[in-house]
């Protein structure tokens, strides 16, 4: 066994490229993507390091052109989960007695494999099968999930080096021990870093997963998966199973050694997971973790003090970008009345430049949302706005989903602050604005607080200092990721850990040592080296 103490120290983030023109990394981009749309992938369930077809399959196509398919992909049902929690038990013991060094090494080299040789067609796979722009895709598909995994192994280092005191005649130990069972880990489409650290998490503190995957990421979810088993990760640790949720879920939830779930989605799906480990409690070996990151509605807050063109630009950027459809993405936001022209004149001039269309276009700001549920979502909040004498459209309010599914980025502006659109999760490219009156800045800051269940990102704009900490203060449980003279979006790891309260999750921070502790189990040992052999204390003799 290698005797050597490793150190991984703090990583660099992982620098974005900018796809501008005439660089080379545009030519490769471009590509992966004619080497994505020329082919339907065959995606079948991957159980114990084996591939399996079950012959119920499903499509998956672009959102933006949804006559193209991309994928076929075969669907789990209850036997096949049967077998992957089967196989994540059989896995669990070499898996969780692996030195930890040898788990990061795999780790780094995910890491290096989608930097160095798969960072075009993940991105590839993420614009065409997710709708996202080249830029979006390049943030988060390559940049965020390489992050993951080095900040990953870092925070492993710092973890497992967070030992206890030893003193004269006793050393003292903590062993973070994985958890006993398999961890559930249900990915979203939005996100395919997200895709990558939901099963991963689990998978770098020695536990073995049934993983989920969001049935309308699933191309780059399996571009992952590939990733995943070229870099080492062994038969049985990670069991790739795309299909039905219910089904799914139905089955893991009955499961004696479900130790714990790594999710991502609603804030309504969530609530039935938890209520369905709650209903069958008593057939647990343990108590399972239940780590969640769920629904916003989040804010921008404008004080009268606000440079007016920054906040205009973050809340096109934070509302609109990949259609609005980031948990973070700004939805709402409260505008000072002697500001409003001002701002209005700079909206008038941004949004004719904010082009709607295929991401293959990269001069497109915004593309497709993702399946015909979703825009016809967005539409039904659209019209609502229409009919309402509460409500104008001032900019968008059109759809067609004749090709793709595009919603043109809309903003509302309300006179009831606690108008529908003010306060339901969309996901969607809509933001709404209510305008207050100046004097009622500390009254409409409490009605911020107190219009949303969730409590995701928030941000405040103003140059006044008091103004800045009052806010900070009255919408302190208000936004787990909180930015003040920025957009509310794009939190960076290892710079600022992502996660919220309320009703948008349990907030233990992904990236981040608060979420890896989560996926293991500590043991105190004790070690006393000469061991007392009378049972008598000093206290007991005679005076």
């Amino acid at each position: 066994m290698n005797n050597a103490l490793f150190t991984f120290a703090r990583p660099e983030n992982e620098p974005s490229m900018s796809y501008a023109p005439g660089c080379p990394e545009r030519e490769l981009l471009k590509e992966a993507i004619r080497e994505i749309e020329s082919e339907t992938a065959e995606i079948p369930l991957v159980i114990n390091g084996e591939f399996v077809r079950t012959g119920n399959t499903g499509s998956v196509v672009m959102p933006h052109d949804h006559r193209h398919k991309l994928a076929v992909y075969h669907k789990a049902g209850a036997e096949e989960m049967e077998r992957a929690i089967a196989a994540a038990n059989a896995a669990h013991e070499s898996w969780s007695n692996m030195p930890w060094t040898e788990r990061a090494s795999i780790v780094l080299k995910i890491a290096e494999l989608i930097d160095k040789k798969y960072r075009y067609i993940l991105n590839a796979a993420t614009m065409m099968g997710q709708s996202k722009s080249v830029w979006q895709a390049e943030i988060e598909a390559a940049s965020e999930t390489i992050d993951y995994f080095r900040f990953g192994v870092h925070c492993m280092n710092e973890l497992y080096g967070d030992q206890p005191a030893s003193e004269e005649g006793v050393i003292n130990c903590l062993e973070y021990r994985p958890l006993e069972g398999f961890v559930y880990a249900i990915s979203p489409f939005n996100f395919t870093a997200l895709a990558a650290n939901l099963p991963m998490a689990p998978v770098m503190m020695g536990n073995t997963v049934v993983w989920k995957p969001a049935t309308t990421s699933l191309l780059s979810s399996w571009y992952l998966m590939k990733i995943f088993m070229e870099a080492g990760v062994p038969a049985g640790v990670l069991n790739f199973m795309p299909g039905p949720g219910s089904v799914g879920s139905g089955v893991v939830l009955k499961s004696k050694d479900l130790a714990g779930i790594h999710f991502t989605g609603s804030t309504q799906v969530f609530n039935g997971l938890w209520k369905g480990v709650a209903e069958n409690l008593s057939l647990y070996r343990s108590y399972p973790r239940l780590v969640g990151e769920t629904g916003g509605k989040d804010f921008v807050f404008v004080h009268a003090s606000a440079d007016i063109k920054a906040a205009a630009t973050a809340m096109i950027r934070g509302a609109f970008e990949y259609q609005g459809q980031k948990c973070s993405a700004t939805s709402r936001a409260y505008i000072p009345a002697s500001r409003w022209d001002e701002l209005k004149a700079e909206f008038e001039a941004m949004m004719p430049q904010v082009r709607t269309g295929d991401p293959r276009d990269f001069r497109n700001f915004v593309n497709a949302v993702i399946d015909e549920a979703s825009f016809d979502n967005c539409m039904e909040y659209i019209e609502y706005a229409k009919s309402s004498p509460k409500a104008e459209i001032l900019f968008g309010g059109t759809g067609d989903k004749s090709v793709g599914y595009f919603v043109q980025p809309t903003i509302i502006k309300t006179t009831d602050p606690h108008f529908r659109s003010m306060e339901e999760e969309i996901f969607g490219p809509i933001l709404t604005i209510y305008v207050y009156d100046d004097d009622k800045f500390a009254e409409t800051l409490d009605i911020c607080n107190n219009t949303s269940p969730y409590a995701l990102t928030g941000a405040v704009f103003a140059t006044d200092r008091d103004a800045i900490n009052r806010a900070e203060s009255v919408l302190r449980y208000a936004a787990g990721n909180f930015y003040i003279n920025d957009k509310t979006t794009a939190a960076s790891i290892g710079l600022q850990p992502f996660g919220g309260a309320r009703a948008s999750g349990t907030n233990d921070k992904a990236g981040s040592k608060l979420n890896l502790i989560r996926w293991c189990s500590p043991r105190t040992i004790k070690e006393n080296l000469l061991p007392p052999h009378d049972f008598k204390y000093p206290y007991m003799q005679e005076d």
